[in-house]
């Protein structure tokens, strides 16, 4: 025991996981973090990153056998014969869908923080307030002045590319410049303005680092090359990850350790100390159990598993899950609705061309049901959107064959752009996550049955995205507008929330305001499985801001002797 024995143990090295390190160790706990895949150390094991598309035998396209055995993760985001390393293949971490949810993972040092969107703008107050207010969630423990300064923490330590916008329904942070809008962004932008004073279509705020600050340089990391190849892993850390920032950051303090090959089976609750002593892990290469011990203890293994973690976590004093007095554990999980999105044409410009890859996009702030209910759903969207040329193919010439045709194609041809949303989604207590009565994965652990849908507000809030994106963009001047539901299954959008919300009320909640357990005080969960509800923007920097608030509480409190 004494040789596995640390001060905190943090269960995931993603997002989160990598921020709790961060300032547990800042704080000089020795700290011990768990991740179930295997290493991945910056740089060093990024085998793609500076390959050209002719030197993957695919040209990073998948074969087909490859998407047969595969086809959840073959349909995610940002995948591809140069990214595929960073993903769970569908046959090694099986699940139960009682309703199609796509579980999309990545198991190694870094999790997701390797391959997510890395979109980056504030909630509102609204997101916080709204609701409670319009009856549709319970009321957050927090507000956004609590969590703002919190914001700024993680922002400044990560780097945030955007504007000063001074949007309610966006607020401002605190941003290194942000990447330029080409010039039919621009043209559309002042068109929106002109038209619609109540809708703002900005520069993204994204976790790029378009110029770097000291902080930034003293962790090694470089400015953006714009070569948009974030999710082969980056060799310059531009971007954002565990990898390349918080973990490198924590190792420097000599307090970190961190163990993958290491899938936890559980959190050890001491039924006389009435408070949790460690965790039980599997070594996926040896199959043997360990267990380790600490005083304080975050689950930040991604939504899912957390729930999933806290749910085979049982004892006496918790037959059904570590601190799941009220029956919550698992239920009123959530997620992004990203079903609808939208094309067209813009003419003109066509003297006109744009430098490098940006790795951004743009962003429309959410401009429903703010300060009331103005629509026949509740929650809001935004949305993302920009402008490209893409290479003529030539389709519209009379000859097919011949020099004229080849040069046809080695030109730009028209300007084109997109929009698609991303949808607020009620919590249910009927969408669930729980434990199969019966089925195990390969370490003994029972498999994860997902029960999970949309509902009609969901049609709704997507009918009325689909409606007013398509007059505005007609309105503006965009041609040749094509509308889409893509009718993806819950799950894709890779920002699954909830199951282990937060809220004032023991009755209605497993957390306190402080990311705390109610009913286990040295237990915080602070990634996406704490979320009350889900807003409408993305959650990441959320998470980042919740848990360096819960990590420095919980070296207060421990310092105060209460934990």
């Amino acid at each position: 025991m004494p040789n596995n024995t640390y001060d905190a143990i943090v269960i995931g090295s993603g997002i989160s996981g990598g921020w709790a390190a961060k300032e547990l160790c800042e704080q000089g706990l020795k700290t011990l973090v768990l991740e179930r895949g295997r290493n991945v150390v910056h740089n060093k094991d990024y085998p793609t990153a500076l390959m050209a598309p002719w030197e993957f035998p695919h040209r990073k396209e998948m074969p087909r056998k490859f998407v047969e055995e595969n086809p959840l993760i073959t349909t995610a985001a940002g995948f591809g014969e140069d990214t595929a390393h960073f993903f769970i293949r569908d046959k090694d971490h099986p699940y139960v869908q009682e309703k199609p949810f796509d579980w999309i993972r990545g198991y190694q040092v870094g999790g997701k923080s390797l391959i997510w969107g890395r979109a980056c703008p504030r909630w509102s107050p609204y997101e916080f307030t709204n609701p409670a207010r319009f009856g549709y969630g319970i009321e957050w423990p927090i507000t956004y002045e609590e969590i703002a300064p919190w914001y700024s923490h993680v922002e400044s330590f990560s780097g945030i590319c955007g504007n000063r916008d001074g949007l309610e329904a966006m607020p401002d942070g605190d941003y290194l410049p942000a990447f330029e809008l080409n010039c039919v962004e621009k043209h559309l932008q002042q068109e929106i303005r002109k038209s619609y004073p109540d809708r703002y279509m900005i520069a993204g705020r994204w976790a790029q680092l378009t110029r770097p600050e000291p902080i930034h340089l003293q962790q090694g990391r470089a400015q953006c090359q714009a070569r948009d190849l974030c999710m082969r892993g980056c060799p310059f850390g531009a971007y954002f990850s565990s990898n390349s920032s918080t973990l490198p950051w924590a190792e420097k303090t000599g307090n970190l350790t961190i163990r993958p090959f290491s899938v936890v089976h559980s959190i050890i609750y001491d039924e006389q100390k009435g408070k949790a002593t460690g965790v039980r892990i599997i070594d996926t290469n040896t199959h043997a159990a360990i267990e380790y011990f600490a005083r304080i203890i975050f689950v930040n293994a991604a939504a899912l598993n957390s729930n999933l973690v806290l749910l085979h976590s049982t004892s006496r004093r918790w037959p059904n899950g570590l601190g799941n007095d009220n029956g919550l554990l698992g239920k009123y999980v959530a997620f992004q609705n990203y079903r609808g999105s939208l094309g067209g044409t813009v003419d003109g410009f066509r003297d006109k061309y744009y430098y490098g890859r940006r790795p951004s996009e743009c962003m429309m702030a959410n401009f429903r049901n703010l300060k009331k209910q103005d629509t026949d759903f509740v929650g809001g969207y935004m949305a993302f959107m920009g402008s490209y040329r893409s290479t003529d193919d030539g389709s519209a010439l009379p000859e097919q064959i011949g020099a004229a045709f080849k040069e046809a194609c080695s030109l730009p041809g028209g300007w084109g752009m997109y929009m698609y949303m991303q949808g607020e989604t009620i919590p249910k207590e009927t969408n669930t996550v729980s434990l199969h009565p019966t089925e195990k994965d390969q370490w003994g652990i029972p498999l994860l049955v997902t029960k999970v849908d949309y509902d009609d507000n969901d049609e709704r809030l997507l009918k009325d995205f689909l409606t007013q994106s398509a007059e505005m963009l007609d309105r503006i001047g965009v041609k040749n507008i094509t509308q889409h539901d893509n009718h993806w299954a819950p799950g894709r959008d890779i920002h699954e929330m909830g199951g282990c919300r937060m809220g004032k009320d023991p009755k209605t909640s497993l957390l306190n305001g402080h990311n705390q357990l109610h009913g286990c005080k040295n237990v915080f969960v602070t990634d996406g499985a704490c979320m009350t509800s889900t807003g409408n923007q993305s959650p990441s920097i959320l998470y980042m801001a919740l848990t360096a608030r819960a990590a420095n509480y919980a070296v207060a409190e421990m310092k105060k002797g209460n934990l």
